[in-house]
């Protein structure tokens, strides 16, 4: 595959390492409006900078990797689709449903293989969970616990662009809740505020959440979010059945626990994201580049970031109301729009 690269900042570096690591793909080109960020990138991994609609008119690549601004997503989604270009896009598609349905209806009409960078379904410890939990090992699931925190919040200028919390952050654990239950959300509850940095509310934005979703069936997830951990990147599920619990615990740089005297002492978890999911970044292209060779859907795609992002709206009609929501509600007009804040 060969496959070019839009967008050179920090996410994008991440993808690019891993490409540069993979045996079966060639990074063709990178694209950036930063354009000495592009030129640096291309130069550590000795490729050509291309103007991004360049990209799409080179009939020498066969797939495009999106990891540019969130507001850039859908157009170039759209564009690649058109070209058909097999499409790697970071999540979301957008920021707001009715951009989101419109991107799908653009690969509908121009089908090629299109993987969403929801990364954590790739993590070993966390695919090795859905597994057992579909072995059957805890029996029937009942209740799912996902614990999600940022090691420190991000910048009040951060928040405009990003969609607020339950757009950006909350969406990963959105996709977990999907991906594990495994059967429709019914309803969905959320709670929140500002109990870390008064200028992200300022911002009109939370920093702290919990959010409780029920199942078609009537199991039950629930979400705890924070944005600050003085420990390190906490990212924790718990899956409780009628035979059993799984736990995924978080990632330290040796796994090592010493026991003394003192006690039982481990290492702090990872510091954030990049090297929590290096190895689930490794693996999400991997599964992009073998379903576009075998013709298969990947195991995230982009109606996987339609339903995370009905979620996430679902969660910030409930906050702004004050009420349980069911998950239908937010098709209608009155749900929470783009733009608007708890």
């Amino acid at each position: 595959m060969r496959l070019a690269l839009i967008g050179a900042g920090r996410i994008g570096r991440v993808h690019a390492t891993a490409i540069a690591a993979h045996p079966e793909v060639t990074l063709a080109a990178v694209s950036d409006a930063h354009a000495p960020a592009a030129q640096a990138l291309a130069e550590r991994y000795g490729c050509s900078v291309l103007p991004t609609e360049a990209l799409f008119e080179d009939p020498a690549i066969d797939a495009v990797l999106i990891a540019s601004s969130t507001p850039t997503h859908a157009d170039y989604l759209e564009r690649a689709a058109r070209a058909g270009k097999a499409i790697l896009c970071e999540k979301p598609i957008a920021l707001d449903l009715p951009r989101t349905r419109a991107a799908l209806a653009v690969l509908a009409r121009h089908p090629v293989t299109c993987a969403l960078g929801f990364n954590r379904r790739h993590d070993p410890q966390f695919a090795a969970l859905r597994r057992q939990i579909v072995a059957g090992r805890i029996g029937t699931l009942e209740t799912l616990s996902v614990i999600s925190r940022d090691p420190s919040p991000p910048p009040p200028a951060y928040v405009a662009a990003s969609g607020g919390l339950f757009r950006d952050m909350t969406i990963h654990d959105f996709d977990m809740a999907r991906w594990l239950l495994d059967e429709p959300i019914r309803d969905v509850y959320a709670e929140g505020g500002c109990l870390i940095d008064p200028a992200l509310g300022a911002a009109g934005d939370i920093d702290t959440a919990m959010i409780t979703l029920v199942s078609a069936s009537g199991r039950l997830c629930h979400i705890s979010n924070s944005r600050r951990a003085s420990y390190g990147y906490d990212q924790r599920i718990e899956a409780f059945g009628s035979l059993g619990m799984l736990e995924a615990r978080n990632e330290t740089e040796t796994r090592l626990r010493f026991t003394g005297e003192v006690g039982q002492i481990g290492e702090l978890p990872h510091a954030f994201f990049l090297e929590r999911y290096a190895l689930a970044y490794r693996h999400e292209l991997d599964d992009f580049v073998t379903s576009w060779r075998e013709g298969r859907p990947p195991l995230a795609g982009a109606e996987d970031g339609l339903e995370a992002l009905r979620l996430a709206e679902a969660a910030l009609l409930s906050l702004r109301e004050g009420r349980r929501v069911a998950l239908d509600e937010i098709d209608q007009p009155q749900a929470t729009s783009a733009g608007e804040t708890p």
